[in-house]
């Protein structure tokens, strides 16, 4: 039994580094930091502040700060990964509700509507990494 149990942990730090090794690979990055604390801190926006971090002709990463909400949406032709950095929020995907929280890894397949609410009092920190390359043209707003 306890074999098992450290086998399955084991497993559980595989699978989060090789999460973290996709993200800073698809970001382009040479070398792997980012420090993301001071990122949207000081953004006046009322709702979204959005920092692009890195992209190229095949992956867009960003740093979205979410102090209320982003309206329900789908990507026609990209998608996406997110990872919650800080702040907790109510995630519509599909046909799916379901809480997220720092450290939860969304995968949001292209052409599915999603939507988040940010219910903490701290806002809502995501990374998000989108391919292939996003322009925000494919962006399609459903509500």
């Amino acid at each position: 039994m306890q074999a098992s149990r450290l086998i399955f942990n084991a497993m559980k730090t595989s699978i989060f580094i090789l999460i973290w090794f996709f993200i800073f690979m698809s970001l382009g990055y040479s070398q792997v930091h980012i420090n993301t604390d001071s990122i949207g801190h000081l953004s006046k926006t009322e709702n979204l502040y959005v920092k692009n971090i890195s992209s190229d002709s095949l992956t867009s990463g960003f740093v979205i700060i979410i102090k209320k909400e982003v309206k329900l949406h789908k990507h026609l032709n990209h998608s996406e990964h997110v990872l919650v950095l800080e702040g907790e929020g109510k995630m519509k995907l599909g046909n799916e509700e379901f809480i997220i929280k720092k450290n939860d890894v969304i995968f949001i397949p292209k052409n599915t509507p999603h939507k988040v609410i940010t219910t903490s009092k701290k806002t809502l920190k995501v990374i998000s990494i989108q391919s292939p390359f996003f322009d925000g043209k494919d962006r399609l707003i459903l509500e």
